[in-house]
């Protein structure tokens, strides 16, 4: 990204989204119509002289009216079904549910105007406009990240760039085996146990001191089948995403080697039980093949220590033991932005609340900045890869994943080669079909995200406005949960935020005073949950829309304990329900940061609290009393 676009001190997020109530409809209109006239104009001007394939006798006919009388049909039906259907993302605040919100204006209009060349990034000949601003979007990742030497791409989802992930881990961990094999003057004089433990830029030096056997030495590793079960563990947190499962079992390392680590009372990985685990299998002669942290978890938003993580394994590699570290920051990748200044430098900590004062990060002077969390972010360069995706806090459409590498030259130990799409070795931006799992990919995709990076910067001027504005909601949403209090049939009912926020992930559950059976409690939320959400009722007139989910011992352990004691549950009980249900909100909305804003919806939340719970205890008595 060039330097005039890295600062943009007046940005004004307001002109960045078509609007709660269509605000900007018309300058979304207005600019959707300018890009359909090029590309209409575009078609006729390619070889003006050629004839029209479409004549006036075609269009007068019979039966090409009957056929645009059918298709009007169709798009109707398809207009009212999804008018009737979908769920208000868009609302500034009546939805406080699952990861989505409003999308940047700029990545809407890019993707329109994108889809209709149709351009397929899988290959450069078949999308060279697009196919370039995916490989500038795959730097701006790079610089992001902290990497010097980095490189990324977009893909379909966070579990493909996890997956993905896990594919380098395997492939990288397995080379000194395959240079054994085929050069052992490349790895002389190493044990098994060192060849399992080297560090991932040692094993990238000699890759590349491979020279013409490279091919060779890749042949021969992990993808040949060999040495999968040597390879060792991935520990992940207990919160484990479903993907990494699915990426363990599609990998061919096994369901077997994935290792839940616990978290602690905050819901971030517990670093002593990590380096615990990673002793124990030490002590076996098990070696790790690698570790995950996560920035930004799906339940709670949570940050992982990842600076703590780097932290461990720089002890334990001087006593011969090392892992290679992915971050899965899918939701929480872009919320880096908020620590990086014009010219991509960290800011230092004690600068940040200054810096963010000045360029209007939040509305008020508050810190919102956990020390602990920006220690993880700043920590995030060590990784060897990330996760992160744009469709999530980037505010881009669906679907764009993405994942960015340490090493650039880490790429070349996944690569293959399709001669009939790309040639090897041409001189061509990113041959990106030879470097990712996926094959054919939407050009408009990226775009889309390309458009949303140049129009707000990486950085403090530009998303770490849109990241802060979501942020800076979030504690106004848990403050006001803190007091929300409720009288109901009779019934007391309190409101009992789960923790402070880490990013902008809010979670609560609703509990009566007085009682102590948990059951009941988690009887009581997923109650609420039917009513303030799709499973009951209507979504278009709905005022208070909201997600769920269940934190439950096989998952997540212990670490809810603290929470449920807080509420006056013992442990025993705890033990008999197993679970506790919890509300849960993404709080992404970008327009809760304004204090006015937020005091507009406050009482109108509460008030649809109420007459939620009025309809579950009005349930509730109506099968009592059958």
């Amino acid at each position: 990204m060039e330097k005039s676009n890295r600062s943009l001190k007046d940005l004004d997020l307001n002109a960045l989204f078509i609007g709660d109530k269509a605000e900007n409809g018309q300058l979304y209109k207005d600019l959707l119509n300018k890009l359909v006239d090029e590309h209409l104009g575009w078609r006729k001007n390619y070889i003006p002289s050629d004839p029209n394939m479409i004549g006036p006798e075609d269009q007068n006919s019979p039966a090409f009216k009957k056929t645009v009388g059918h298709m009007k049909t169709v798009l109707d039906q398809l207009s009212e079904r999804i008018r009737t259907e979908s769920v208000p993302w868009h609302s500034a605040g009546r939805y406080w549910g699952h990861m989505n919100s409003e999308t940047l204006m700029p990545a809407l209009l890019a993707y329109n105007y994108a889809m209709l060349w149709n351009g397929n990034n899988v290959a450069y000949e078949s999308s060279p406009a697009t196919s370039q601003m995916e490989e500038e979007v795959g730097q701006e990742f790079a610089r992001l990240m902290g990497y010097d030497y980095g490189w990324g791409h977009i893909v379909a989802d966070g579990s493909l760039a996890n997956l993905e992930g896990l594919w380098y881990a395997r492939n990288i961990k397995s080379l000194p085996f395959a240079m054994k094999e085929v050069n052992p003057e490349l790895v002389a004089g190493k044990s098994d146990w060192e060849l399992l433990n080297m560090p991932t830029k040692e094993i990238m030096d000699l890759l590349e001191n491979a020279g013409s056997q490279i091919d060779e030495v890749k042949k021969r590793s992990a993808r040949s089948g060999k040495n999968l079960q040597r390879l060792g563990k991935w520990l992940v947190p207990q919160t484990k995403h479903y993907s990494w499962m699915k990426a363990a079992d599609i990998i061919g390392i096994g369901l077997d080697q994935v290792v839940p680590v616990p978290i602690d009372s905050n819901y971030r990985m517990d670093i002593q039980a990590l380096e615990s685990i990673i002793r124990k299998y030490a002590a076996e002669k098990t070696p790790i093949l690698g570790v995950v942290g996560v920035a930004g978890s799906t339940e709670e938003g949570a940050v992982d220590g990842i600076d703590k993580i780097v932290a461990l394994r720089q002890k334990l590699q001087k006593e011969g033991i090392y892992f290679y570290l992915h971050v899965d920051a899918a939701y929480g990748g872009y919320a880096r932005a908020l620590f990086l200044d014009e010219d991509d430098q960290f800011i230092p900590y004690k600068n940040l609340q200054k810096v963010h004062a000045e360029n209007h990060v939040f509305t008020e002077d508050k810190e919102y900045i956990k020390p602990e969390v920006y220690a993880a972010y700043k920590a995030f360069d060590q990784a060897e890869s990330i996760t992160i995706d744009p469709h999530k806090m980037g505010y881009v459409p669906y679907s764009a994943g993405g994942i960015v590498i340490q090493d650039i030259r880490m790429r070349d130990t996944i690569s293959y080669f399709a001669t009939y799409v790309f040639e090897k070795g041409a001189d061509i931006p990113a041959l990106l079909g030879a470097y990712i799992l996926e094959g054919s990919k939407a050009g408009a995709t990226a775009a889309s995200v390309w458009a949303a990076h140049h129009t707000l910067p990486l950085n403090v001027t530009g998303y770490g406005k849109l990241e802060g504005a979501s942020i800076e909601g979030a504690h106004r949403y848990y403050d006001f949960l803190k007091n929300l209090k409720f009288e109901v049939a009779g019934k007391r009912i309190s409101v009992h935020p789960l923790i402070s926020p880490d990013f902008n992930m809010v979670d609560y559950v609703l509990k009566e005073d007085g009682n102590d059976d948990l059951i009941e409690m988690n009887r009581l939320n997923h109650a609420f949950y039917e009513q303030a959400s799709y499973v009951k009722g209507s979504l278009y007139g709905k005022e208070y829309i909201v997600s769920h989910t269940d934190f439950a011992i096989p998952d997540y352990g212990d670490s809810p304990l603290a929470f449920v004691e807080s509420l006056g549950f013992s442990e025993a009980e705890w033990r008999h329900a197993g679970k506790v249900t919890i509300i849960r909100a993404s709080v992404m909305t970008p327009y809760m940061n304004q204090r006015e804003n937020f005091d507009y919806f406050a009482p109108r939340i509460k008030k649809a609290i109420q007459a939620d719970l009025e309809k579950v205890y009005a349930s509730v008595n109506q099968k009592e009393n059958v």
